[in-house]
C-alpha cells in the first residue's frame, strides 16, 4: 500500500508538537492500518529532504526521530503553530531528557488507542507539552505539568448524544528523583486551585478550564513493576496527608504505572487516588467485581 502524501505533512506537525518520537510511536500516529515499511518509507523519504533527523540511542531503545531547523521552518511555513518550537539539538535525541519525553508520549498514545477504538477523539494535536500554572504574582510562582491532554468523549444518554471534554494534567515520573520531591510537586496543584490574581474574583485557572482538570501522574522507569508501585503506594500516602490537598478536596490526583496504562489503556481500572484504597479507570469509574464476587 502507497502511503498517503498527506501523511508527510501529518508526521512533521506531529514532531513539531511533540518534539521526539519513536518509529514506533509515528507508525502508531499515522499508519497504524499499513505495515511498518509505509512508516520506514515515509522517514526516509523525509530524512533525504533534510526534513528530519534519525538518531539510534545507546541504550538499546531504538530509533528516535525530530525535526531538523529545514523541518522546523516547513512546518511554520504551511501552518501557524503555537506555541514556536526549536530544532532540537542532537544531544537531546540521545541525552536523559529523551527517556523523559518519549514515555510523556507513550502515556498521551494509550489515551489515543483507546479514543480510537471507542469512537472518541483524541489525536497527535489533542496532547501539549510543558503547560504552564500560576501559584502566585511573580514568575517563579509556576508549576510546569509535564503535558495537557483534552480528551472528546462521545457518547448516548436518556437525552440522546453527547459529548463531553475531558481535561487531564500529565506528570509523567522516572523514579528518578526522591518520592517526596514528587508529592510535594503533586500537592502544588492545590496553590494552582487556589491561587487568584490581584483584583480578580475568580482564580486564575478558570480563565483556561471549565472545570480544574484531574492531575494524573503515569509512574515509569528502569525499576521493577513492584518497585514502581511501592513509590505510587508511597506517593499516594504522602499526598493523602499533605495539608493543602486535605483544604482542596476539589483537587483530584491519580497516579497508575506506564506498562499498566500502555498494556491495559485508561479504561481499565488501574488508577489509585490518595483518598481510597480501591483503584478506579481513568475517569474516576471503580472497578466492578471480580469474577468470584459477580458468581455470589
Amino acid at each position: 500500500m502507497t502511503p498517503k502524501k498527506v501523511s508527510r505533512g501529518a508526521v512533521l506537525e506531529s514532531l513539531y508538537q511533540h518534539r521526539l518520537l519513536s518509529s514506533t510511536q509515528l507508525h502508531a500516529l499515522h499508519w497504524q492500518d499499513e505495515n511498518e515499511r509505509s512508516t520506514r518509507r515515509v522517514l526516509a523519504a523525509l530524512k533525504d529532504e533534510g526534513l528530519l533527523s534519525m538518531v539510534r540511542a545507546t541504550d538499546g531503545g531504538g530509533s528516535v526521530h525530530f525535526l531538523t531547523p529545514k523541518g522546523v521552518e516547513a512546518v511554520e511555513q504551511v501552518s501557524n503553530p503555537a506555541p514556536k518550537r526549536k530544532a532540537l539539538k542532537r544531544g537531546y535525541a540521545t541525552g536523559p531528557l529523551r527517556a523523559h519525553t518519549l514515555a510523556v508520549n507513550e502515556a498521551a498514545i494509550a489515551f489515543m488507542r483507546a479514543a480510537r477504538e471507542r469512537g472518541d477523539e483524541f489525536e497527535s494535536p489533542a496532547w501539549h507539552h510543558e503547560i504552564y500554572h500560576s501559584t502566585g504574582p511573580t514568575k517563579q510562582d509556576v508549576v510546569k505539568a509535564d503535558a495537557l491532554l483534552t480528551y472528546l468523549q462521545h457518547g448516548l444518554g436518556e437525552e440522546g448524544r453527547s459529548a463531553v471534554l475531558r481535561y487531564r494534567l500529565l506528570e509523567l515520573d522516572r523514579a528518578t528523583e526522591p518520592t517526596d520531591k514528587l508529592a510535594a510537586k503533586l500537592a502544588s496543584y492545590a496553590r494552582v486551585f487556589r491561587y487568584t490574581r490581584p483584583n480578580q474574583r475568580k482564580p486564575a485557572w478558570q480563565a483556561r478550564y471549565d472545570t480544574f482538570p484531574v492531575v494524573i501522574c503515569v509512574v515509569a522507569g528502569k525499576k521493577s513493576a513492584a518497585a514502581l508501585q511501592r513509590r505510587v503506594e508511597a506517593v499516594l500516602s504522602l499526598c493523602d496527608s499533605d495539608t493543602e490537598l486535605r483544604r482542596t478536596p476539589q483537587v483530584e490526583i491519580s497516579l497508575c504505572l506506564l506498562g499498566d496504562l500502555v498494556q491495559r489503556g485508561p479504561f481499565a481500572p488501574i488508577w489509585q487516588r490518595p483518598d481510597s484504597p480501591d483503584r478506579y479507570d481513568w475517569l474516576g469509574n471503580p472497578a466492578g467485581p471480580t469474577e468470584d464476587e459477580s458468581a455470589t
